[in-house]
């Protein structure tokens, strides 16, 4: 048996030295990554309409494949993220995230042939799949215990705000299409000719920022004293939060590092402690997407078209849901450090659970308009205060130093591959069942997806990474 860890307190003095603006903005600058990570994701949403008939896609299986073959890139970066970071560190993945962002909308703006936009897709998907791993990663690394809740849900908050200016950019790029419009009159309009392309190339501008935000902030300190370069972890914590910071952070890190015997990574995830924690963050990542509330942004389209809403009325309220959003990914901002992980989520995924089973019951009554669009909000908020941010903070904490990269990388891969089922097998889950019956669907998984919370998730509130390794005792013997 190890001997047990001395840890300090999470309201160790040391945390009184934290220099908070820096750390702020640090972690936005890593945050930047969501932004994209959220405007590629949503921006077909808008476009769908348009790039469908210009490519004369009519089938349920083509149209399930434009949305979804994103997620085969998604894949690729998430599974080659744990290793690439590993290696090169965290920073410099974030800068190659940056520029496949920037070539990707490029490229996928300029398609001249379906095969082309799909080839695009993937590519962006890839950079999608890289900072969605990196981008938490890296802020719960650079972060206090006091803050990192608040802090790695900046990354969410940067996710909602992507989706937000996608909506928002859709709108505004897309001219009217008059009411009982053909598939002929939409695919020779500006829209359907150069709109949907403008939709996809304007996320070069972010892409951008983001590249020069990732040149700016420093490398992780744990990964850099993960590599023996301890001068260096100790130079960037003291930037983060002064002297007596940096020395008890990595104090606490080398602690947690002696103690612990340094085996292969595929011992480390096959161990008894450490099979439960990676099980618990592949759940929670298959719930956040198979709850079913991506559908409600990638298909919006359809969603408020059954409500029965026009086209120019549908832009508006995707622009609605994307506002809503931003709004309850806030309360979450302010409410995850003071409530915990566990209390949001386990809300959260209870209230979903609720509004789909009367969601799904409105639309078998073929109830439309405004009752349909007030519950897709309330879905929205819901999700926005739980399921989004505390999934991304859970999976970020409860893997100890040594391994976090490869885990992450395992919770991540599933992520996405959850989310390329879910958007691929809606058209056809949904001609199936109709809108009544696939909601109550997502309402039975979200039932599913509480009692495992309620029995197997711990509450990481104001713990450290190094106090979360202790506590969950993984590797020991």
């Amino acid at each position: 048996m190890i001997a047990p860890i001395s840890i300090s307190s999470p309201s160790a003095e040391s945390d009184r030295y934290v220099r908070t603006s820096y750390l702020w903005m640090a972690a936005s600058a890593g945050a930047l990554g969501g932004l994209l990570f959220g405007y590629d994701w949503v921006v077909i949403g808008g476009a769908k309409p348009f790039y469908e008939r210009f490519f004369h896609l009519d089938s349920p299986s083509v149209e399930g494949w434009a949305m979804s073959c994103a997620l085969i890139g998604c894949l690729f970066g998430a599974i080659a993220s744990g290793g690439l970071s590993n290696r090169f560190g965290r920073k410099r993945l974030l800068t190659l995230a940056a520029l496949i962002f920037a070539l990707s909308s490029l490229g996928t703006g300029m398609a001249g042939r379906f095969e082309a936009f799909v080839v695009w897709r993937i590519l962006g998907g890839c950079a999608i799949g890289l900072a969605s791993g990196i981008s938490p990663m890296y802020i719960a690394e650079i972060s206090p215990a006091s803050l990192r809740g608040r802090l790695v849900s900046l990354n969410q908050l940067a996710i909602v705000f992507g989706i937000l200016l996608a909506q928002v950019v859709n709108w505004l790029i897309a001219r009217p299409v008059p009411p009982g419009a053909t598939a002929h009159e939409i695919l020779v309009s500006w829209n359907g000719q150069w709109g949907w392309r403008w939709m996809f190339a304007v996320t070069a501008i972010p892409s951008a920022l983001f590249l020069i935000a990732t040149l700016l902030v420093p490398e992780s300190p744990r990964w850099l004293a993960a590599k023996g370069r301890q001068q260096q972890a100790l130079q960037v914590l003291k930037g983060l939060g002064g002297r007596i910071y940096a020395e008890q952070v990595l104090k606490d890190f080398n602690t947690t590092s002696m103690t612990q015997p340094q085996r292969p990574l595929l011992d480390e995830l096959t161990s008894p402690g450490m099979a439960k924690v990676l099980v618990l963050a592949v759940v929670l990542a298959v719930l956040q997407q198979w709850c079913g509330i991506n559908v409600i942004f990638n298909y919006a389209q359809e969603i408020f078209a059954a409500a029965g809403y026009q086209v120019s009325d549908i832009l508006f309220n995707i622009v609605v849901t994307g506002a809503v959003n931003v709004v309850f990914t806030l309360i979450a901002l302010a409410a995850i450090d003071r409530y915990g992980r566990r209390f949001l989520l386990l809300t959260g995924v209870s209230g979903l659970a609720i509004i789909y089973t009367v969601l799904g019951a409105l639309y078998h009554m073929h109830l439309q308009g405004k009752p349909m669009l007030i519950l897709v909000l309330a879905a929205i908020a819901c999700y926005a205060m739980s399921l989004a941010p505390a999934t991304w903070v859970v999976i970020s904490e409860i893997f100890p130093n040594r391994i976090r990269s490869g885990a992450m990388s395992i919770a991540i891969t599933a992520l996405w591959t959850a989310c390329f089922l879910l958007t691929y097998t809606f058209p056809v889950l949904n001609a199936r069942l109709g809108p009544a019956g696939t909601f109550w669907t997502y309402a039975v998984i979200c039932l599913a997806g509480l009692v495992f919370l309620f029995f197997r998730l711990p509450e990481t509130r104001g713990k450290t990474l190094e106090q979360i390794e202790a506590i969950l005792r993984i590797g020991r013997a």
